[in-house]
């Protein structure tokens, strides 16, 4: 057991190594060009910008779901009672979301203060840039706020339908209401994130999106160089990579 234990020990030690000249960031992921690739997809040939252009209709006939099953649930059966405790709580909840957005407005300007020193300072990249990365920040905050939003509305109104189904003794409605109206948040936080990331693909500037290159050839050479050379200077790693 020893023994296994000191050999994935020098494995874990040759492959950080390995790596030390490949750390990186996100804004350093190296990423296709969309217009040079293309997808075999039901027997023909499409590009990747059309695959792109597809998933943003996905992501409207998920919304589109999304509200179509919101205007579902509103419009079920529900006790008056039942529905005036959950518009109760829906404004709670709707005051909470209002000193949310307050609180998230303050501190985005911390964040973009940092986010201005990293791209603009350490990373160099001129005033434009930054003020693109700073709008797209916006954008995600705007979207899961507003997903936040919706899952709190749906969620409130199916409550109420939910308990007069379950007074009525329908246990099928009673499970499928709250079901379809999870599953509708869930959806909708899906599209509304993979409309973000087709669009950052898409339309923005591609020195935005994809580097040039992550790791070069000659620091991919160098980390293998440095890698050989230090297991070949110490005996103990040899010996752990042999047995």
């Amino acid at each position: 057991m020893l023994k296994g234990k000191l050999r994935s020990l020098g494995i874990l030690l040759i492959t950080f190594l390995a790596s030390l000249s490949a750390f990186a960031g996100e804004a350093d992921i190296n990423l296709p060009d969309l217009g040079k690739v293309s997808f075999n997809l039901f027997g023909s040939q499409v590009s990747g910008y059309a695959l792109m252009y597809f998933g943003i209709v996905v992501c409207a006939l998920g919304t589109l779901y999304g509200w179509i099953q919101y205007q579902q649930t509103k419009a079920l059966q529900v006790h008056q009672s039942m529905h005036e405790v959950s518009d109760i709580i829906w404004q709670t909840c709707k005051a909470y979301l209002f000193q949310q957005g307050k609180f998230l407005a303050i501190l985005w300007f911390a964040i973009a203060a940092c986010i201005f020193y990293y791209f603009s300072v350490l990373q160099h990249k001129g005033l434009g840039d930054v003020i693109v990365i700073l709008l797209c920040s916006i954008l995600g905050i705007l979207g899961s706020y507003g997903v936040a939003w919706f899952g709190i509305r749906i969620n409130t109104v199916a409550n109420s339908r939910a308990a007069f189904s379950a007074l009525k003794g329908n246990a099928l409605n009673t499970l499928m209401i709250p079901l379809q109206s999870g599953m509708s948040v869930g959806l909708l936080l899906v599209c509304v994130e993979l409309f973000f990331m087709i669009c950052i693909l898409c339309f923005l500037p591609e020195k935005l999106v994809a580097p040039a290159s992550s790791v070069s050839p000659s620091a991919s050479r160098s980390a293998r160089a440095r890698c050989a050379s230090a297991a070949a200077s110490s005996p103990r790693l040899r010996t752990l990579a042999r047995t």
